[in-house]
């Protein structure tokens, strides 16, 4: 399989989760969009407005970690694209929306537990520059807007790429040292050892990493709404976001 076919080839095994899922509502499609840096709590906020607006909850940063765990535990070479696009689409990556959050499935298998992993956390970033793998994720990600219209979803570049012309985007931030912090407190809550200053030098590098990539880069779109959480509690950030949807959509 040559570089130049391996979209149109992977769109033609791309897994379609079902229409009639009875998590969608049948009021007006909304599409909120929540991006930022990584540590700002993107996947937790939005779960938490998700549930709050009665909207379906997409975590494409997990499509990201499934691809970065399947170069690892396949053993593909970073360079080999072509083996990465396979595998990705031979795994059908999908979501099984019964479950809250919705699990991350590969090979039909959850991947929930294996995506959080250290090794793909450190590996994420470059995996997700890759820019025809972002073509073919922005694919499904385009997709499921379809098959569940009424969708708070997080990542890079939501607002930016996949979805532009979402009612309500946000761009959460916070310094490198909260977001560092807030890393730590959660390793040290799982009763692993942890280097904050290391957490602190990966933080900055995703950063850079993230922002200056060709594909897909991290940007905070022109007509987001910016929320600084780095003095602002989990509840504080939720009621906030939700207090800016429900005044820019008075009916949901």
């Amino acid at each position: 399989m040559s570089t130049l076919d391996a979209p149109a080839t992977l769109e033609l095994q791309l897994p379609l989760d079902d229409m009639r899922s009875p998590r969608t509502p049948a009021q007006r499609p909304l599409i909120v969009t929540i991006d930022g840096p990584a540590g700002t709590g993107k996947s937790t906020v939005a779960r938490a407005l998700a549930r709050r607006l009665g909207l379906d909850f997409l975590d494409t940063g997990a499509m990201y970690r499934a691809a970065a765990a399947i170069v690892l535990d396949k053993q593909i070479r970073r360079d080999d694209v072509d083996e990465i696009l396979l595998q990705v689409a031979e795994a059908n990556l999908h979501f099984d929306w019964a479950t809250d959050p919705p699990t991350m499935l590969a090979w039909n298998k959850p991947m929930n537990t294996r995506i959080r992993d250290a090794d793909v956390t450190a590996v994420v970033s470059p995996i997700a520059g890759l820019g025809q793998l972002r073509q073919h994720m922005v694919h499904k990600q385009r997709v499921i807007g379809h098959q569940h219209p009424r969708l708070v979803t997080e990542g890079r570049d939501q607002g930016s790429v996949v979805f532009p012309s979402a009612e309500v985007k946000f761009y959460l931030d916070a310094t490198p040292e909260v977001r560092a912090a807030r890393r730590a407190d959660q390793i040290r809550a799982t009763g692993r050892p942890v280097d904050e200053a290391a957490l602190l030098a990966d933080i900055i590098e995703r950063d850079r990493s993230d922002s200056t990539r060709p594909d897909g880069p991290l940007i905070c779109p022109d007509d987001a709404l910016r929320v600084d959480t780095s003095s602002l509690t989990l509840d504080q950030v939720v009621d906030t976001l939700e207090r800016l949807v429900r005044d820019r959509v008075p009916v949901i």
